[in-house]
Formats: C-alpha cells, structure tokens, sequence
C-alpha cells in the first residue's frame, strides 16, 4: 500500500508519524513544493522507521513522484492562527485545493484512488476537492468530525469515570464552529447516557452538556493558543480512518463527505460506514427537535462558504 501525503507542514509531518505507526503501509512519499523540507521530514522519519515498522519513505517535490499511491491525503494550505477561525481560511485554502486537485488527478489512477482531505475549512474543502476530482463521493472523505467525536468521548470519559471505548458519542455536521452535538443517541455501554448517569448517580444537567459542547467546539482554539497548532489530534484521526480503508474494517467514523447534487450538493458529518471502498453507508442518528434544527444551520453555513469559492 502506498500513501502520498501533500504537504509536509507541522500537520502533514504529524500525520506522517501516524501513519507509519499503523503498520499498515509500505511506502509513504512527501510531497512538499519546498523540496528541502520534504527531503528533511522523509529522512527524519526514515530514521524513526528503523526503531519500528519497516516503511520505504522517500521526498518529493514533484507531482510525478506520487505515482501508484493507493491513498492520497492532503494536508497543504494555512493553518489556524489564535483568533482565527477555520472558516477565516476559506479563500486562501481552497486556493490551495484548487491548485493541487487537478495535478494528483493527472498522476493517480481515478478508478481507485482514495483522496483524504484534511485543510480546513474542512467540509467546503471536501465539496470543492469532488467536484475537481469528477471521483465518486465515497472516494473523497474529509476526517470531519473524527476528532471533536474522539474529544467529546474524551470529556465524558473524565466526567463520568469511564474508559471512551464504552462510550458512543458523536458529534455531527461542521467540522467547526457550528457543530452539533447528538446528546439524544449518545449511549454508555448498552445504556442510554440518562439511563448510566441515573444507575451511577451522576448529575449531568443542560447547562453542563452546554459547558461540554462548548469546551468541544472551542478545544482546537485552546490548543492554538497554548502550543500555536493542533496537530498530534489530527494525525491520529488521520491514521484511523487510513487503517479502517486499508483494512476494510466497515467502522462507523463521523466523516465528511458529499451527498447531493447541483444546488443540493452538501458535505458534512455524519455516522459513517467506511471499509476500503470509502464511505458505503451514511446513518441517521436519532436527534431531538433542537438537534435537527441545529444540524440543518450547520448545513446551511457549509454550503454558504462553499457558494462563496465556486
């Protein structure tokens, strides 16, 4: 399995790490226009190759090195500043995406090749990344909510005391300032998140899920401001949705892609199924009234952004 990533920034360099970490691939090629950096970043993790999977990584700063890859992920363009949001990347980024689409298309073979896309903003990058790729929506995936899921998990896992793999939360459609927490589905173990907190005895009132979904929304703008950029989130989120394609795994993971048409055409997140054809399945969670609404706000502000590029 071959993997290109572009861009070979603090957040491709993450995602390289994770990657390699899975296991999973056998080479991984850099890309970066700043050749320097790309050959320092594949030496670099060449030389972490060696303690640990046995992975080919070589640098490239020309499309034609990409090649053959099964998988191209990309992570180019701006990255959030403090006071910044993602939205405030909108022009610059998909300026980005509009440069680099059509150069790995002419290098990769568009009846197989899976495209993750990681700029942000991410839902309107994924749009913009479909329609110049002419790929079949399930083959263009952004990580979407992946990582607010992981983070909103994280926050319950130290609010009620246990482990996150026994809780099934999600948090659903912009990857950004207007996601939606689903409270009504959330579940523990094979309870409803009520039914645990009334049988552990544990308060869990509105006003502290608002408090939660406000610490989720605002954890990317945290982190920024404390070490400047996320990135170690990012690549794990990255590095799990490779494995669950590689390895067909059929998981459901809160991905990003685009379901509709014309002026119907819209990607956000929502509980997917994805194996190592992409997305083969969307599922529609159980939402109250306000969560409804609150998703198609969301939906509404996503394709706002994106009337705004094409």
């Amino acid at each position: 399995m071959k993997i290109a990533i572009i861009g070979v920034g603090t957040v491709g360099s993450a995602v390289a790490t994770a990657v390699k970490n899975t296991g999973c691939v056998h080479e991984i090629v850099l890309f970066d226009r700043d050749g320097i950096r790309a050959r320092a970043a594949a030496e670099d993790l060449g030389h972490a190759a060696s303690f640990g999977f046995d992975v080919k990584i070589s640098a490239v700063n020309n499309y034609r090195g990409i090649r053959g890859s099964d998988i191209v992920i990309i992570a180019a363009g701006a990255n959030q500043k403090p006071s910044e949001t993602r939205m405030d990347l909108l022009n610059k980024n998909a300026d980005v995406i509009k440069d680099i689409i059509p150069r790995v298309m002419v290098n990769v073979d568009a009846k197989n090749v899976k495209i993750i896309i990681l700029t942000n903003p991410l839902d309107v990058m994924v749009m913009l990344a479909t329609k110049l790729s002419k790929l079949p929506a399930a083959r263009v995936i952004g990580t979407g909510t992946m990582l607010d899921t992981a983070r909103l998990r994280t926050i319950l896992s130290r609010q009620l005391d246990v482990s996150t793999q026994s809780i099934n939360a999600y948090v659903i459609g912009e990857h950004g300032d207007s996601s939606v927490v689903d409270w009504t589905a959330a579940t523990v173990g094979a309870l409803s998140l009520d039914d645990f907190c009334k049988q552990m005895k544990i308060s869990l009132p509105e006003t502290t899920r608002n408090t939660i979904a406000h610490r989720v929304r605002n954890a990317a703008y945290e982190i920024i401001r404390g070490r400047g950029a996320t990135w170690d989130g990012i690549g794990a989120a990255a590095a799990d949705l490779l494995r669950c394609i590689i390895n067909d795994e059929h998981r459901i993971l809160t991905v990003s892609t685009v379901t509709g048409t014309g002026n119907d055409m819209l990607a956000m997140s929502l509980p997917r199924i994805v194996g190592a054809n992409g997305v083969t399945a969307t599922l529609r969670p159980k939402l109250s009234a306000t969560e409804s609404s609150a998703l198609r706000r969301s939906g509404k502000i996503i394709r706002k952004h994106y009337d705004e590029i094409i």
